[in-house]
């Protein structure tokens, strides 16, 4: 159990949240979007949202800025947000602007006003779990798009609200967060794409 509840808060880990957005988005969508495109827009989200904080996370542990890839502390949790806000930024601009993939473009505004939150809540000495922030933003998405859409997604909605109850047990177990930093972290990755779905509706 121990093995289990750890590797659910690898496996799922933040990072890979946002790319879990735009594949599902490529996989659900009606709209014609070339092959060749879906790949280099995928291509580059992995490069800006996971492979660049990573070597960002490496630099920063190198100087002593972070001691895990967990961000313990509120303390050290701020520099890391700012940079991740910044890099959101960069997808929003580069990747996903508002004149090609509508929903996706609010997906990542969505993901950013999080991060944002997140920060202040950091200046607030207060934790929010970003594991939780991540994971239910994805969740609020892939319902927002079954409605958009009108497509049946119940199957990968069953198996997210599953897999956001199980990375909650994960962060308890771990002792990495308590219960009302879980609620704070599921509640500031759902309202802001729940708010911002009038936009793309």
């Amino acid at each position: 159990m121990n093995f289990i509840l750890k590797s659910i808060s690898y496996v799922f880990h933040p990072l890979i949240m946002p790319l879990l957005g735009v594949l599902f988005y490529f996989s659900k969508t009606p709209r014609f979007i070339p092959e060749p495109v879906q790949y280099a827009k995928v291509f580059s989200t992995v490069l800006l949202t996971i492979i660049l904080p990573l070597l960002v996370y490496f630099l920063l542990k190198t100087i002593k800025k972070v001691d895990s890839i967990y961000l313990k502390s509120t303390e050290e949790r701020k520099l890391p947000l700012v940079i991740n806000a910044f890099i959101i930024s960069l997808v929003i601009s580069k990747i996903f602007p508002a004149d090609e993939i509508i929903e996706l473009y609010f997906f990542f505004i969505g993901v950013l006003i999080s991060t944002i939150l997140c920060f202040i809540f950091t200046l607030l000495k207060t934790k929010a779990s970003i594991h939780m922030l991540a994971a239910s933003g994805f969740f609020m998405f892939a319902v927002l798009l079954s409605l958009h859409f009108k497509i049946n997604v119940n199957g990968t909605i069953a198996m997210m609200a599953f897999l956001l109850g199980a990375i909650a047990t994960s962060r308890l177990y771990l002792k990495a967060h308590t219960y009302p930093e879980l609620l704070y972290g599921l509640l500031i990755g759902i309202i802001p794409q729940l708010f911002l779905f009038r936009f793309w509706l």
